[in-house]
């Protein structure tokens, strides 16, 4: 209660003050508020319950201790950043607030004789401003809710495993603090780096199972690749203009605003436009862009808050952060936010086409991911920061839901995830709260109209209609069709597993130690939950009922009464419904978001706070375009979005539900041949991991072998060649020094003989 309190005062604090709008586009930072020292105390907590969870680790504890201290240090500092965000926006308009907790990197050098001092500071100080504000309330109210959930989640490996776990998220979350409330690019960069480290060791949770070490090695690899660009767009950007600091650097480059504002790109200087090219390759790389998208469907493979967590609501968005933080940067370009716009709406539409052919569910929203963050990019690039980072926030609510709903699924069901071995599951008993989770999650990102995914994805596709130039009108059909096919695929999902026949058919047990914690409780009613001989039976009976009987005996295994084992899927506990629940909430209410402010109806209170920030447009394209002859914003879209979305939804409806009495088919079956290869190659995610495993990762592995050879032969053998010289010479003159006389004498007498032989020889 007093969280939800909290919050109802920070927003009824924030409307007077937002009522008053934006500062004029292009105007420089305002002066910084000085922030309560309390409020170092936002990411320093995650980090205090990490050290905690090493403690705990070390003194070999055993219970839910750790996860207990992650969810309260953790819904700490959501309380405190509610109490900032209501400090930062009670007066006239939103204030930007700072922070200087110490002293970091700062230092001087004189570059010559005669010259001025140089000086590089970047201290450990936060600036925070509505957007980091804005993200910081969901990156740790969804922190908390996630932790609770894993509390129950990974009950099954309390001891050293439970510790490692929470002692990672711990530090992913503060990690992902200091990338938001940076008031630097070193800062931002180390926690850049850091939430990639957290990533690779909680993908890799599962260190035994090779599929999850390949993952963590596969996520920690391409995001390499991403940080590279990133850190090259940091050094450029200081020796550009001698500043990493974001309020220096805006001002610095005022000038080249004014000049963008003018379309006389020409005249600003060519090194100032890559800056943001650089910047991309890193955001492209964090935040899952074409083509460095691979890494996060394998990241799966980690346990499902992680997924939750990291891979849907916050780490991944860090791209999307990195844009509308340095906005005006990528404003000085006029190609930058165009490529920006159109890698975003290929890669959604690219990652919607792969994840309606896949049948691992929570694989598919990995891939829905992909394709949303698509949707933020897009937004970015068709100067709508404000409809990105309303997508950033109900993407949050609704994705986490949706996520952890499957891993409820997978937790209850022995690792099942396979959409064509379960079907009716929201019918079971215990399963209705993640059956409605389920559905309320599903509406949000198929865009069904009224709930908030529909509101948010509205404001992009509007916004890619309207400007004029760079083809963005043709980038708004492509997003219009990706819209359709996400709603398509989304309920597929639903429609096949949580409604329709009752059947199940438990999974591997890859996650079974997870579920320890639940044997127990079946063991002492007879059942076993780890039996592989239900699953066997099951399948070895068909999935094909021809008769009245036939779907009787299917129902009785469904419900676990097998002649060869007796399997029941167990339902979540009060931890995960609790969390689920708060989140089908938050998922409904979001949409209020986009009614409350001074622009209600285009963005509401979130297109307020964006343009109180550096995500503020400085410069406007040609408003120019339209939709069917008319006005997108003008009411029309509405309408053509949520009929998109529920076309999607009719046709997922009439070929995954209607008529269907398997689990394990559907009349989409019937239509796979009609699409010949194209339907194999979606299956395959259009084969393009095969194509980077032929073009880079082959060649590397020759190439490395190649050198390792020369390293042995050359390098090694040179090496080797030095060390064995002196030894063999010693070995060879080792018996000449035997220090026995009559051996000295032998040698004399030898010697002689050989000089004798010579001279009579030369003599003759």
């Amino acid at each position: 209660m007093q969280i939800t309190q909290t919050i109802l005062e920070t927003l009824a604090a924030a409307l007077p003050a937002l009522q008053h709008g934006s500062p004029a586009a292009g105007t420089s930072t305002p002066a910084a508020m000085p922030l309560k020292s309390i409020y170092a105390l936002i990411p320093l907590l995650p980090l205090l319950s990490c050290v905690l969870c090493g403690l705990y680790a070390a003194f070999k504890i055993k219970s839910k201790l750790p996860a207990w201290t992650t969810v309260l240090s953790l819904g700490a500092s959501f309380v405190l950043t509610a109490l900032m965000a209501k400090d930062l926006w009670s007066g006239p308009h939103a204030q930007t607030g700072v922070l200087h907790v110490f002293d970091w990197i700062n230092f001087s050098w004189a570059t010559g004789a005669g010259e001025q001092t140089k000086n590089f500071i970047a201290n450990f100080a936060f600036h925070m401003d509505p957007l980091s504000t804005l993200w910081m309330l969901f990156v740790t109210g969804l922190a908390t809710l996630i932790a609770l959930y894993a509390s129950e989640y990974m009950s099954g490996d309390l001891g050293a495993g439970y510790c490692r776990f929470f002692m990672a998220f711990g530090l992913f979350v503060f990690s992902m603090a200091c990338l938001v409330m940076a008031d630097n690019l070193v800062l931002l960069y180390l926690g850049w780096e850091g939430v990639g480290l957290c990533s690779y060791l909680l993908i890799g949770y599962f260190y035994k199972k090779p599929s999850a070490v390949a993952a963590a090695k596969k996520a920690f690899i391409v995001n390499r690749i991403g940080d590279l660009f990133l850190a090259l767009g940091i050094m450029l950007t200081y020796v550009h203009l001698g500043t990493v600091q974001y309020a220096d650097i805006f001002d610095k480059i005022q000038p080249y605003i004014a000049l963008a504002s003018n379309g006389e790109f020409d005249k600003i200087p060519m090194i100032a436009k890559i800056i943001p090219l650089l910047l991309m390759g890193g955001a492209f790389g964090k935040s899952a862009q074409f083509p460095l998208y691979v890494w996060l469907p394998d990241a799966m493979e980690g346990p499902t808050p992680v997924s939750a967590l990291i891979h849907a609501a916050t780490m991944v968005t860090a791209g999307v952060f990195l844009v509308a933080r340095s906005y005006p940067l990528f404003q000085l370009s006029e190609i930058a936010l165009p490529i920006v716009a159109w890698t975003g709406a290929f890669t959604a539409f690219l990652a919607a086409t792969i994840g309606m052919a896949q049948f691992d569910i929570k694989r598919i929203m990995a891939y829905s991911t992909v394709s949303q963050l698509g949707f933020m990019f897009a937004g970015l690039g068709v100067l709508t920061s404000a409809g990105a980072a309303f997508h950033v926030v109900t993407h949050a609510f609704f994705k986490a839901l949706l996520f952890l709903c499957c891993g409820a699924v997978m937790h209850g069901f022995a690792g099942q995830l396979d959409l064509r071995k379960l079907s009716g599951v929201a019918r079971m008993k215990g399963w209705g709260i993640v059956g409605i989770g389920m559905l309320i999650g599903c509406l949000n990102l198929a865009g069904f109209v009224g709930f908030p995914g529909f509101w948010s994805k509205d404001m992009i596709l509007a916004e890619a209609f309207v400007h004029h130039g760079h083809g963005f009108q043709w980038l708004g059909w492509l997003l219009l069709f990706t819209a359709g096919l996400t709603a398509y695929y989304t309920f597929r999902v639903f429609f096949r597993v949580f409604v329709g026949p009752k059947y199940f058919e438990p999974g591997d047990e890859l996650h079974g130690h997870a579920d320890a914690a639940h044997d127990a409780a079946h063991d002492a009613h007879g059942h076993d939950p780890h039996s592989h001989n239900a699953k066997s039976s099951v399948e070895h009976a068909g999935t094909h009922p021809q008769s009245e009987a036939a779907e009787k005996e299917l129902a009785d295994k469904a419900h676990g009464h097998d002649d060869h084992g007796d399997f029941h899927p167990h339902p979540p506990g009060w931890a995960i419904n609790t969390v689920l629940a708060t989140l089908a909430v938050l998922s409904i209410v979001a949409a209020g978001l986009y009614f409350i402010g001074p622009d209600a109806k285009h963005g509401g209170i979130i297109k307020t706070l964006v343009e109180q920030s550096s995500a503020r447009l400085a410069l406007h394209g040609e408003h120019t375009g339209t939709f069917l002859g008319q006005d997108p914003h003008g009411g029309i879209m509405y309408f053509v979005s949520a009929g998109i979305g529920l076309f999607g939804i009719i046709v997922a409806f009439v070929l995954h539900y209607q008529g269907r009495t398997t689990a394990a088919t559907s009349k989409a079956d019937a239509l796979l041949p009609a699409f010949g290869p194209i339907a194999k190659a979606a299956q395959n995610k259009w084969y393009v991991d095969e194509f980077y495993d032929f073009l880079i990762r082959r060649p590397l592995l020759v190439l490395a072998h190649i050198f390792h050879t020369i390293d042995q032969i050359l390098v090694d053998g040179l090496v080797n060649l030095a060390g064995w010289l002196p030894k063999g010479t010693g070995k060879v003159l080792r018996p000449s020094q035997s220090g026995e006389l009559h051996g000295y004498a032998i040698g004399m007498a030898g010697g002689i003989a050989v000089l004798l032989i010579i001279i009579l020889w030369v003599a003759r």
